[in-house]
């Protein structure tokens, strides 16, 4: 399985590196960004590319129109949000069996548990055809599982280019903070604003990977505790990863825009909130 899993994480940094090399961020001859105003038509943005006109094109002047009604923090929570649940509608599914993997992990970890050392092919056969019958029990399939990760990435990146390039970004204030600034800029100057959204970005970034497991063993105990049995929390198999992610993205983000603090922000809190409805729907089902 180890290898399964290195397998997948090369596969989605894969799909990363090429997604963003579909949408270079556009800069002007002296090497600034290209700014997308109002008035910028989307013949001036297919010059760039289609991934530049089909998908940053649209949020950027989302973000601009809706500025001028609820300012830009309200217009980049409403693009967030809309976002997010289109998304949602086209991977419903592919939430749930998240989910369930996570509902899964203890017992996964006991098939692996029952062939650990046994190498030999007849075992590994016999460990694949566990674990596939209780996929088919749970109705999960861990490759739909992957599905929203890979819709999410050409979404994120567009949504990365848009917030760095709208105009109303890049001359927007939150609650006195200059979105345009990174929090490093702005602690450097005195201003503690940005430092405080980057500190909650990366508090709701960890609460957003940690929701699923936190349901995932609510769950378990309280099957546990209904059949009179001791609840074994499950060895995290993936926390390094989980953690690493997170210091990643604080070592970016400290030296990005603040703008994009802000909508890390805003889409860790919709994810938790999709988290705990996916939750509740699924316990309906």
């Amino acid at each position: 399985m180890n290898k399964k899993r290195v397998m997948i994480v090369l596969s989605v940094l894969l799909a990363v590196f090429l997604l963003s090399g579909c949408a270079p961020t556009a800069t002007d001859a002296d090497g600034n960004i290209k700014l997308i105003y109002l008035t910028t038509t989307i013949k001036e943005m297919m010059e760039e590319g289609v991934f530049s006109a089909i998908l940053i094109y649209p949020l950027a002047q989302a973000i601009n129109f809706l500025n001028q009604y609820v300012g830009v923090g309200g217009a980049i929570m409403i693009v967030t949000l809309v976002l997010n649940a289109i998304i949602l509608a086209f991977t419903f599914k592919s939430n749930v069996s998240m989910q369930r993997m996570q509902e899964l992990q203890p017992e996964l970890q006991k098939i692996q548990k029952k062939y650990e050392g046994r190498d030999d092919q007849a075992s590994q056969q016999r460990m694949s055809m566990e674990m596939t019958k209780l996929y088919q029990k749970y109705d999960v399939n861990p490759m739909t599982a992957l599905l929203t990760t890979f819709i999410q990435f050409p979404v994120l990146i567009a949504m990365y280019n848009a917030v760095r390039r709208s105009a109303a970004v890049a001359t927007g204030v939150f609650f006195g903070v200059d979105l345009s600034l990174t929090p490093l800029e702005s602690f450097r100057q005195g201003s503690y604003g940005a430092l405080v959204i980057y500190v909650l970005m990366l508090v709701l970034q960890l609460l957003s990977i940690t929701a699923p497991k936190m349901l995932a063993e609510r769950k378990a105990r309280a099957e546990a505790d209904r059949h009179h049995k001791h609840y074994e929390k499950p060895k995290d198999q993936n926390a390094m990863m989980s953690y690493g992610m997170i210091v990643f993205i604080g070592v970016l983000m400290i030296s990005w825009p603040t703008a994009l603090s802000l909508y890390y922000s805003i889409y860790s809190v919709v994810n938790i909130i999709k988290t705990f409805a996916v939750d509740k729907l699924t316990n309906k089902m």
